[in-house]
């Protein structure tokens, strides 16, 4: 199974905070999570970059 590493962006203040592996099968959507921005100092939802 073939993974590709994308990154996550914080979706409040936009820098881009996390880097994840996706597998081929899960590329067909985008993927959202909410993660601790060191920024903004609050958990917020992150969201893949293209």
């Amino acid at each position: 199974m073939a993974h590709r590493k994308v990154g996550l962006e914080c979706s409040v203040c936009g820098s881009r905070n996390y880097s994840v592996n996706v597998s081929a099968a899960q590329q067909n959507q985008r993927l959202a999570l909410k993660k601790f921005c060191k920024h903004c100092q609050k958990v917020t939802l992150h969201r893949q970059t293209r």
